[in-house]
């Protein structure tokens, strides 16, 4: 299991969102999750989001997945695969340090197999990411955050800047720890071989949240009401929009705020959808509550896929929200509905009582079903 050298809390005092860092021996003793032969293995699957970025001269070359590394270079590229948590157990081991931070923030864990000089060239994210070196070094650049920095069109498929002046300028080994915020441009390059690990957080935009409710608003049909005013009087200015029509318009918006349980639902189905594939494998045949009763109480447990999104609102904890989907559960078993969001495994010890409630049973059957949580053999 990985296990940080540094306090979580203090880091997110002193660093989060604030100013880039390096964690010298963030983790002690660190080993890659996962082999090169196996993360290209995951990179030649059609469902799994996987990149080549070469670099030869000035000329910049990318694919897209799958990938095939026929005739590759013997050095300046890179291949990358986005979301491996959700495709390799052992690289979702790494991600399970950082649960101490939100899981709605959480994106995924992208590694990067680079050869000598291999990387994807000067650029700026807007999420912040922990990026742990795995096996080899790699050198890292990191300017400070600003509004001016030029764009340069080298590839379509790469948004990279000209260059900036480095605030971090050094080699990271085995272990440590990068940190980067949004908004501050970095260029890493692969000084040899080497794995790169990002666990990456992601922050929703302003008008991510507007669209998705709107989404939400009109799927459920509501608000279709008009604008209505039986108080309307005759005016002067036919081309004007009295203060009066402006308020109630925008009493009308407004409105569509003012119910909490429809927001909370929106709000709980909206950041538990993916934005990258699952590795789900629905149960055929279906299993039934009796065989998932008998399972734990054999002392078999059932593992949550990897990169499963399942959360709750700490009001109402009875109901959750898995995979932009709303589960409930009875009042009484509030605990357990957090633990399904909470823990990666159920087991009977988990449960406790609750494995004998009928309502318990039937959810987590169904999630099995749907191929969300699977046995562990």
């Amino acid at each position: 299991m990985y296990q940080l050298t540094f306090s979580l809390e203090e880091f997110l005092t002193k660093y989060w969102q604030k100013k880039p860092t390096i964690i010298k021996g963030g983790f002690k003793h660190f080993v890659d999750p996962i082999s090169p032969d196996e993360l290209a293995g995951l990179a030649m699957e059609e469902e799994v989001d996987s990149r080549y970025i070469a670099k030869k001269d000035d000329q910049w070359e990318v694919q897209h997945g799958p990938l095939t590394f026929d005739d590759t270079p013997e050095d300046n590229w890179s291949f990358i695969v986005q979301a491996a948590n959700h495709w390799h157990e052992g690289a979702a081991q790494l991600v399970t340090p950082f649960r101490q931070l939100p899981g709605w923030l959480f994106d995924d864990l992208m590694i990067s197999y680079s050869t000598p000089g291999g990387g994807v060239g000067p650029h700026i994210d807007q999420y912040d990411v922990f990026i742990v070196q795995g096996s080899g070094k790699r050198h890292w650049r990191v300017g400070e955050k600003r509004d001016d920095y030029e764009e340069e069109f080298r590839h379509s498929a790469l948004r990279q800047i000209k260059g900036f002046e480095p605030i971090i300028d050094e080699v990271l080994d085995t272990g440590d720890i990068l940190y980067i915020p949004p908004g501050f441009p970095h260029d890493g390059y692969s000084v040899e071989t080497s794995m790169s690990f990002s666990v990456g957080f992601r922050s929703p935009k302003k008008q991510e949240l507007l669209s998705t409710f709107a989404d939400f608003v009109i799927s459920n049909d509501i608000g279709d009401v008009h604008y209505h005013n039986p108080a309307l009087s005759t005016r002067g200015c036919n081309g004007a929009i009295s203060e009066q029509d402006y308020h109630d318009l925008e009493a009308m918006m407004r409105s569509l705020l003012d119910h909490p349980h429809l927001l909370k639902q929106w709000m709980g189905e909206h950041l538990s959808q993916n934005r990258h594939e699952l590795d789900i494998v629905p149960s055929e045949p279906e299993w039934s509550n009796e065989e998932t009763y008998q399972c734990l109480m054999n002392g078999d447990s059932f593992n949550r896929i990897g990169g499963l999104r399942a959360f709750y609102h700490e009001a109402k904890p009875e109901i959750i929200f898995i995979n932009g989907e709303e589960y409930a559960l009875p009042d009484e078993c509030a605990d357990t509905a957090k633990q399904f969001c909470n823990e990666q495994v159920v087991t009977a010890e988990l449960l406790g009582n609750a494995i004998h409630h009928p309502a318990v049973l039937t959810l987590l059957t169904q999630l099995i079903n749907l191929g969300y949580w699977y046995l562990v053999e």
